[in-house]
């Protein structure tokens, strides 16, 4: 040690506690809590969906898979992100808010005019199939032992337009009533067996020697998501995918009724025993403006360009809302639902392909 005379002064080692501190965890350790805590705002959770979303935009571009399945695969690799709760208000904002605003923003791909050119006869065969399939789907639930909502979430997405049902559904049902999980992995199984159908639907109805007509019923009554319900109708010729068109949007239009209807039928998750009656009649209010849009788009002319910029926007929106959803899921219940969880939606499938079969053999 040095001493006095050779003028250096001498350390006092004791002064200095974190002298040793080769890390830094003494000196962040007294420190953290004078640092500013990070703000609660939706951000955190938003930024990461839509980094995740414009990744699977990439891959579906460059690779030709469905967007929404890998947004879905994406959101479930990315789980851990939900363990961080400055994310919730950024993923409840996405699952919510961009979910609602993408369902009103696909009412701009629907007229009523569109419907009425359907015909009363395959209009009619259309809701049967629907009302089969859906019914399918809570059947098939009970017989795996899962509750009524799993079947109305798997029917219900099945019957309308995969995806884009099942979150609005979901939004009558509620996270209390159907965990999150389920929830994900029904979209996945949906999401799957649309992309499936796409490509075998067509080879069967060649197969089958189905006239035009009868191709694009069966296959715009039976894919569940609008563009590969379109896309699988012109992949038969360019008529079936004409006709395919009309009748799968002729399917979007019934999202609203039937979200009505199933919400009247089971009651809001939200809803209080003593809550007054005409409020539980109340619609919600995407389903409101999803038919305000329609209307616009029926009685309006609207420009193609804008018509095409509501649909990106919708799917958009839609692909951050399942992102933020398959994000808050928990992988280890996934893993624990085994087949159980999966057969809703294929029993569904298979009973809304025969039913669309059988109407289009007997009707056009």
């Amino acid at each position: 040690m040095a001493g006095q005379g050779d003028g250096r002064q001498e350390i006092d080692w004791a002064s200095l506690p974190s002298a040793a501190d080769l890390f830094g965890e003494i000196h962040l350790a007294e420190h953290k809590a004078a640092e500013p805590e990070p703000r609660d705002t939706v951000f955190h959770g938003l930024a990461i969906c839509a980094i995740a979303a414009a990744a699977a935009a990439w891959l579906s571009e460059h690779y030709h898979f469905p967007i929404i399945l890998l947004g879905l695969l994406i959101g479930l690799s990315l789980s851990f992100v939900a363990r961080d709760p400055y994310s919730h208000k950024g993923l409840d904002f996405a699952s919510r808010t961009c979910l609602r605003f993408g369902v009103v923003l696909l009412g701009m791909q629907v007229t009523f005019g569109q419907i009425g050119s359907l015909g009363a006869a395959p209009f009619g065969a259309l809701i049967v199939v629907m009302g089969v399939t859906f019914f399918a789907g809570i059947f098939a639930a009970r017989l795996a032992g899962q509750s009524g909502f799993v079947g109305i979430l798997a029917g219900g997405a099945t019957a309308i337009c995969g995806a884009s049902a099942a979150m609005a559904l979901y939004g009558i049902i509620g996270k209390d009533r159907l965990n999150q999980s389920q929830f994900a992995i029904t979209l996945v199984v949906v999401s799957m067996a649309s992309a499936l159908a796409m490509s075998v639907y067509p080879i069967l109805a060649e197969d089958l020697g189905l006239t035009d007509s009868q191709a694009g019923f069966l296959i715009g009554a039976s894919i569940h998501d609008v563009a590969q319900a379109i896309g699988g109708g012109y992949a038969f010729s360019e008529p079936a995918g004409s006709y395919a068109t009309i009748v799968k949007l002729s399917r979007v239009a019934l999202l609203a009724p039937i979200v009505i209807i199933t919400g009247l039928a089971i009651g809001n998750a939200e809803d209080a025993a003593n809550r007054p009656a005409w409020k539980r009649l109340a619609l919600p209010w995407f389903i409101t403006a999803f038919f305000a849009v329609v209307l616009l788009n029926s009685l309006a002319v609207v420009p193609t360009a804008l018509r095409d910029t509501a649909l990106s926007a919708s799917k958009g929106l839609l692909l951050v809302a399942v992102i933020a959803t398959a994000m808050r899921s928990r992988l280890d219940l996934l893993m624990e639902t085994g087949m159980k969880s999966v057969l809703p939606v294929i029993v569904a499938t298979v009973v809304s392909f025969a039913a669309s079969l059988a109407f289009a053999l007997l009707l056009l």
